[in-house]
Parts: structure tokens; sequence; C-alpha cells
């Protein structure tokens, strides 16, 4: 079944612009009503978290019209993580759960994720289903069926306690100094109070939302003010979650970064010594780095890669039951603690590792050297086509050849944005950057 409405990870778009518009998310909530309400009872229920986008009280009333609309019962949580409706979804015994957030993208962005009964995402197959009921004629409810609406208003303090459980017991973060930055985003009060709760001396960043700030110059996505924090405050390291807190990087306390690959590393090691590591498997997207994989194959572990997206991470673990996956970006899956990427998680899962091992962060976020990698990104218009453009594809082809056994290439359309993600790896770092630059420029002539 053709999915138009739905990408990688949910419906994602402008706000106040198809597909993320008041009347749309309205048809969205109505018809996930009608696909979750399927014995016509009232007793069905849905839980909806959201980020601090301005647009996020337009789509949060619209979607709700919608559901109650078709007799869902509706649980508002206001701003908390994505990994927290996972959490709740399941806590609450809902049937669905629905994030408002655009993750890392602008403010100007916003996007609807749905999370089945399980606290997991929802598969193509339902997603597509939902689509084609958005598609047609939406059977509403009878006036006496219509469902209510209630606020509840410790959601964020349920999900502090849970992460904190996830921290070893016995253990605290007294003596630590830790920067957060939480992108003005979703996790800007619950991060900083668990780390706090467990003891850690927090210094807070990107923690003043005002609707249009969220991944502005901070989070996950730009480290730059939480470096130059861990710098200027002597901190023994730096924590970056991004707008809806799925996503982490670190800082250890000389400024340097570490990407998703690189706690992964760290996670996957130390969880089979530990025999935590099911299968000797870590999986992660085809973005990750070589030099992740050969870490890997030298203690005898295996990466299984999957398409892009922590959707199709977490469908692969699931599948193959393993228990650690994410992705370069950020994500980190541990299906032991989280049904979805979680930042936060991830984020005490290091600080153990420093508490355990006694050592600083800068000897554990270099995990592997890593293999020379360029991404870069051209935008091109809604309706092009630019990866089926002949010149295009020819640029590629002969690219293939060059990096033949010297590296590899990957190009792909954003799932999210209207991008196309020209990434390659090779040892000669001038080959590389060749290679990206030809067929940056090609797809550019052919995004025109």
């Amino acid at each position: 079944m053709t999915r138009k409405l739905f990408g990688t990870d949910g419906v994602r778009g402008r706000a106040n612009t198809h597909p993320m518009t008041a009347e749309m998310a309205l048809r969205l909530g109505a018809a996930a009503g009608r696909y979750f309400r399927t014995d016509g009872s009232n007793g069905h229920r849905v839980v909806i978290g959201k980020d601090t986008r301005l647009s996020g009280y337009m789509i949060e009333n619209a979607l709700t019209a919608g559901l109650t609309s078709t007799g869902m019962n509706v649980l508002l949580f206001g701003p908390v993580p994505t990994p927290a409706v996972g959490f709740l979804t399941r806590s609450m015994r809902a049937d669905l759960g629905i994030m408002i957030s655009a993750s890392h993208n602008p403010a100007h962005d916003n996007g609807i994720k749905f999370f089945g009964p399980d606290g997991f995402k929802l598969s193509d197959e339902a997603e597509a289903e939902i689509e084609a009921i958005v598609a047609g004629e939406i059977a509403l409810a009878a006036p006496k069926n219509i469902g209510r609406a209630k606020r509840i208003e410790d959601g964020r303090g349920r999900y502090v306690e849970y992460a904190k459980t996830t921290f070893p017991r016995g253990q605290s973060l007294s003596g630590l100094k830790v920067v957060i930055d939480c992108a003005h985003g979703a996790a800007y009060r619950a991060a900083p109070d668990v780390l706090w709760e467990l003891g850690a001396q927090v210094i807070p960043v990107g923690v003043a939302p005002n609707g249009h700030n969220i991944n502005q110059g901070c989070g996950s996505t730009d480290t730059s003010a939480a470096v130059e924090t861990v710098i200027a405050h002597g901190a023994d390291v730096g924590i970056c979650l991004d707008g809806d807190a799925d996503r982490v990087m670190l800082i250890d306390e000389t400024g340097q970064v570490a990407d998703g690959d690189q706690i992964m590393a760290l996670f996957a090691a130390r969880w089979a010594e530990e025999g935590r590591l099911r299968d000797g498997t870590l999986v992660a997207s085809v973005m990750s780095n070589l030099g992740l994989e050969r870490f890997l194959t030298a203690r005898g572990l295996r990466l299984e890669r999957t398409a892009v997206g922590d959707r199709y991470v977490v469908e692969a673990m699931r599948k193959g039951g393993w228990n650690l996956g994410g992705e370069q970006s950020g994500h980190i899956v541990m299906t032991d603690y989280a049904t979805t990427g979680d930042g936060l998680i991830a984020s005490l899962q290091f600080l153990a590792a420093m508490s355990e091992t006694g050592k600083p962060a800068s000897s554990l976020v270099e995990s592997f050297e890593r293999v020379p990698q360029l991404l870069k990104n051209v935008r091109y218009d809604a309706g092009a086509e630019p990866l089926e453009a002949s010149p295009v594809k020819a640029i590629i082809a002969e690219a293939e050849t060059r990096l033949n056994g010297t590296g590899r290439l990957l190009i792909r359309k954003s799932g999210t944005e209207p991008l196309v993600r020209v990434m390659a790896e090779c040892e000669d770092e001038a080959l590389l950057a060749e290679v990206v630059d030809e067929i940056v420029a090609a797809v550019e002539a052919a995004a025109k």
C-alpha cells in the first residue's frame, strides 16, 4: 500500500502547510481513532505528548478533536520527551501514543509520531492503513460515545522516576559536574531534574523554550554552545539532546564530541564483557562509520546494518531478538530500558560507565578510529526527482567505480525533509572530497 503522508518517522512538514495543518491533524486523529477503536466501546484511550514548538498547541487541539470524535479518550501530557510517550503508552495501558514533534528540525516544522499499545512505533503497514482511512470517509462516533480529554499533570514526573531506575542502584553522580543541553525542547525540565536527583552538579543549557528557539544554535545538531560551556565551567561531561530528546551527543572534559557510533561502540564492548549483549550483535543503520564495524569485528562481535531511521533499527532488533542498536546521529536504542531512542537514558548509561570505571569521559568517548567520512545535503523542490536524472546516475556509477575496494558510497533521499544526502567513506580524504563534491554538483544541477 503506497504511503504519501507518512515518512520514516511519522508525518512531518512545515507547520500550517500540508500535511502539517490543523485540518490534516484532525483527520489523522480521527483516522487513528477509527483504526484503534475496534469494538465500539468507550474504554479506549490515547496519550499525547509534545515538544515546545508554538505549532504544538494547534496540532494538539486538532488531534484531540479528531480522536474524541471517533470515541477515543485523550490524556494530554504536555511537553515530554518522545521516549516518555512510548513509556507512558504502556504504563497507562493506552491503545495509542502520539508525540507531536519534528525532532531535530527547526521550529517552523512539526510532526506527528504514532506509538502502538506496546510502546513501539507503528509499523509501515499500520501507518499505511491509517493513511487509507484518512483518504476515505471517516465514520464518527455517536453523540453519546464521543470521547473525553483530560490533562495529566504528572506525566513528566512519572518518566523522571522511571529514568532514574535505569541508573545502577547504589551509585550516584555525586562529584560530577554535568552540562546538559536540552535544545530548548521537550526535556528542558525532565533531564536536569533526573541528573540533579541522582546527585550531579547540573549546568543547564537550552532550557528556556519560547516556542521558536527549539534546536536553534543548541542541542545535538549544534554542540558548540555546550562545548563552550563544558570548557568554561571545567565540567566532567556534556550531554546534548535534540528537540524531542530521542537523540544524544556527548562531550568529554576536553570538548571532544562523541556521536552515536562512538557511544554504541562503548556500550557494545561493555555489554559484551558483562554478557548482556544478546547474540554479540549491535544493530545500526547504513550511515554508521566503517570504523565501528571494524571495532566490533576485532572483538568477535557483529554489526547488523539497516535502512536509515531508528524505526528500522528497532524493527530489526525486535525481529532478531537483539537489545542494543542506534544511529550515528545519536539515536541509542536499548530495548532493556526503552522502546525507542532515549537520549537521557543513554546518557545515564554513559555516566554509569564513568562512575563504575573511575575514568574520565575522554577515555571512554573515543572507542575506535573513524574512517574519514563526508556527508553533504542538497535541498530540492517539491516534486523534483534529482536522483532519477541520467547525469546524476552516471556520476554516481563513476564514483562507485573509483571507490571500489577503498571506501563506500551512500546516497539517499531524506525521509523527513526534501533533501538528498550524499555520504561517502574513504581512507583517501582527497578522493573522498572530490567524489562527494562531484555528486553534489550533479544533484544540485538536476534539482533546479
